[in-house]
């Protein structure tokens, strides 16, 4: 398993990613009008050139991927997490959302990460706890899907990753 950057060439995996993993929040919810099942390849293709995007490979298949911006203030923006069914409850998440706070502090002084899911999602809300995030906010978006803002700061990330990868001596 590698994780690196994505290129223009891994657009179209990642388009047919997205629509396979978004299926099951589309169930949970009973909205399949979710963004990332309408969002067009050619919109996706825009967003690789506009921030960082991470791929996961197994082989030649893409079977994760994560994005994020970072604004002038600092603030990281993450979104698009995503990790084949099949290959979920490996820790592939999270080596991806690490790979990725990393990169954006390191490259885009990112001082401040912040993501969001729906109220329903428990996995992904147990996922961004376990690396330290805390919800800041709530947005009714219709009335069956709330939004869930989470953020922590840059420095809490550290201290989190170290925790999750060194092993206790």
């Amino acid at each position: 398993m590698t994780i690196s950057a994505a290129t223009e060439h891994d657009a179209e995996q990642i388009f047919k990613l997205q629509y396979l993993c978004y299926q099951s929040e589309a169930e949970l919810y009973g909205d399949y009008s979710l963004e990332p099942l309408t969002q067009s390849l050619d919109a996706l293709r825009a967003e690789l050139g506009d921030g960082c995007v991470l791929v996961a490979r197994l082989g030649e298949e893409v079977v994760g991927s994560v994005r994020g911006t970072v604004d002038g203030q600092g603030t990281a923006v993450i979104t698009g997490l995503i990790v084949h069914p099949r290959m979920r409850r490996h820790g592939l998440g999270g080596r991806l959302l690490g790979a990725l706070e990393e990169r954006l502090a390191g490259e885009c002084s990112a001082r401040l990460y912040r993501l969001a899911t729906g109220q329903r999602s428990e996995g992904n809300l147990r996922l961004y706890r376990k690396w330290g995030y805390a919800q800041t906010g709530t947005e009714q978006v219709t009335r069956k899907f709330t939004l869930v803002t989470l953020e922590k700061a840059v420095g809490a990330a550290q201290e989190v990753q170290e925790a999750v990868y060194v092993p206790s001596a």
